[in-house]
């Protein structure tokens, strides 16, 4: 959670209706459309997403007084699942409802929307990057990379070894390793 905005997220969620979730359960999908804002009164919510080779990226878990995916207000779509952990409860409100609240706030504290924008942002790369460098195997990480931004232009490997928290020789090797997979696979 963004700490600056911590008072703000409880005083807008008053008298919200709430949503109790059971250990597993889904709040919303990835590709929903983004709607509402959930806010975490009791438990626990996972943002999840399924990568092609059948494994799970944890790319944040939230705690009670956490929006869930908060730099998704100012998206169209989810880009992950949202599951309970544990028996949980979330109150939710009209996402436009939070950020006429945010709007306001921020002029009033003199807090700025487009600051706001940008932290939960910054916040939920962060996060990802987090887990995927979590991952123990290079093709893991390399992986998680793809499918979640393209392929670097020319010269931009480099980068990406550093985002995965990969050498950039270890992750030379893996690149050379599948284009050679892809050469010898048959046609």
């Amino acid at each position: 959670m963004i700490e600056i905005m911590y008072g703000h997220w409880f005083h807008c969620f008053d008298g919200a209706p709430e949503r109790n979730l059971a250990e597993g359960e889904t709040l919303f999908r990835r590709g929903d459309k983004v709607d509402w804002a959930f806010l975490v009164r009791k438990g626990r919510i996972s943002l999840r997403r399924a990568l092609q080779d059948g494994g799970l990226l944890t790319l944040h878990s939230t705690s009670v007084g956490d929006l869930v995916a908060e730099a998704s207000v100012f998206a169209d779509w989810y880009h992950c699942d949202a599951v309970a952990d544990t028996a949980t409860t979330v109150v939710w409100l009209p996402r436009t409802k939070l950020m006429t609240h945010l709007e306001s706030a921020a002029s009033s504290d003199h807090l700025s929307i487009k600051a706001f924008e940008r932290t939960a942002t910054e916040l939920q790369t962060l996060r990802t990057r987090i887990e995927i460098m979590r991952l123990r195997k290079v093709a893991d990480r390399v992986n998680a990379y793809l499918e979640l931004f393209s392929p670097p232009e020319e010269g931009g490997w480099v980068r990406v070894a550093d985002w995965i928290g990969v050498t950039p020789p270890a992750l030379y090797r893996e690149l050379a390793r599948r284009r050679r997979k892809s050469r010898n696979a048959p046609s």
